[in-house]
């Protein structure tokens, strides 16, 4: 058998299998359980020891290559047909990259399912009572105190990571897993990205523009993509589930911090404007000014023209990965943490 029938055969099990995973949720959660935690740390494995992130490079090199095959088919007199040939197999092999790699994660069960958890409907007496429970935290944990040591603050959070009850289905924190750093940082501050998880090589990489109170709430968010979590409202909960369960206070306060636009942003929208003002009224000054601090910050880097292009790909990019309220779905992690029954019971 020629090789490129052996290749077409391989390419289209993938696919296939891709497929089976997209529409059996059962076979997505086999994936994620099974096979992903191998995939993600041989992936991580390989490319730990580079200090910055490769999923820029190869997204370009990917770009390259569409425009390389049909420019070198033209100067060699390829036929047309060879020449999409070639395009739609690189098309192919980026797209079973992508979802072998990480991507499957997406046809996953939901958090509910997966961890056994009844989703709760909405009680207004008992988000309030959420409400008034956060603040008084959020209060209590405000904290002039640095974060500590880059290395400590990795090796504590991946530390709870690893006690998360099995039942919520996370792949293993590995040792030599650290965030990378980027090269085209400026780029997405001015979309207002601040972490992305790499699917083709398992990196996690964090904006450098990232201010101190938002470094740690960050950071476990895109780990948690990294340990198999595809939701965005879910890599919410476990940014604020590990961070508050820290034993430095910044890590703890960066934790309650992060949570704070999802808070009133529920709040305003299930209780209206008049309640979401005593809320935002009820938190101390100090994390007020936080909060200014940090809005200032990233409109100062951010390009509203194409930001907003950005916020529509993504939009799209997550409505077809089966995460149909688009970028809503961050602020959906106040239902998760009110569906457990003490609200942080996961390790």
């Amino acid at each position: 058998m020629k090789p490129k029938y052996i290749r077409w055969a391989v390419e289209g099990l993938c696919v296939g299998f891709i497929l089976t995973c997209r529409f059996v949720p059962a076979w997505g959660e086999g994936y994620a359980r099974m096979l992903y935690p191998f995939i993600s740390s041989v992936l991580s494995a390989c490319v730990s020891w580079i200090p910055f992130s490769l999923e820029e490079w190869l997204v370009i090199g990917m770009a390259l290559a569409f425009v390389a095959v049909p420019w070198r088919g033209w100067r060699k007199g390829t036929s047309w047909l060879t020449v999409v040939r070639r395009e739609a197999e690189l098309l192919v092999i980026v797209y079973c990259w992508f979802y072998i790699g990480w991507g499957v994660n997406y046809f996953r069960q939901d958090f509910f399912t997966r961890s056994g958890t009844e989703r709760v409907g909405y009680q207004e007496a008992d988000f309030r009572r959420f409400l008034h429970a956060y603040a008084d935290s959020l209060n209590a944990s405000y904290t002039l105190r640095d974060l500590p040591s880059q290395e400590d603050m990795e090796e504590e959070l991946k530390a709870l990571f690893a006690s998360v009850s099995s039942r919520f289905g996370l792949a293993s924190p590995r040792a030599y897993q650290h965030p990378k750093q980027v090269a085209f940082n400026r780029l997405y501050s001015g979309v207002g990205v601040l972490g992305f998880m790499g699917p083709f090589f398992s990196e996690s990489q964090l904006n450098r523009d990232l201010l101190d109170v938002e470094y740690p709430f960050t950071y476990a968010h895109e780990y948690s993509h990294l340990l198999g979590v595809s939701s965005e409202a879910e890599a919410n909960f476990w940014a604020y589930q590990v961070c508050i369960h820290s034993r430095y206070p910044a890590v703890r306060y960066s934790g309650y911090f992060g949570l704070l636009p999802y808070v009133l942003s529920n709040a305003c929208s299930l209780l209206g404007e008049e309640e979401c003002r005593k809320l935002a009224e009820s938190v101390r000054a100090e994390i007020r000014d936080d909060l200014h601090i940090k809005h200032a910050h990233w409109d100062a880097l951010y390009s509203p023209f194409v930001g907003s292009v950005q916020d529509k790909i993504y939009s799209w990019y997550l409505k077809g990965n089966k995460i149909p309220s688009g970028q809503k779905n961050y602020a959906e992690v106040i239902g998760m943490i009110l569906s457990l029954p003490d609200g942080h019971s996961v390790f």
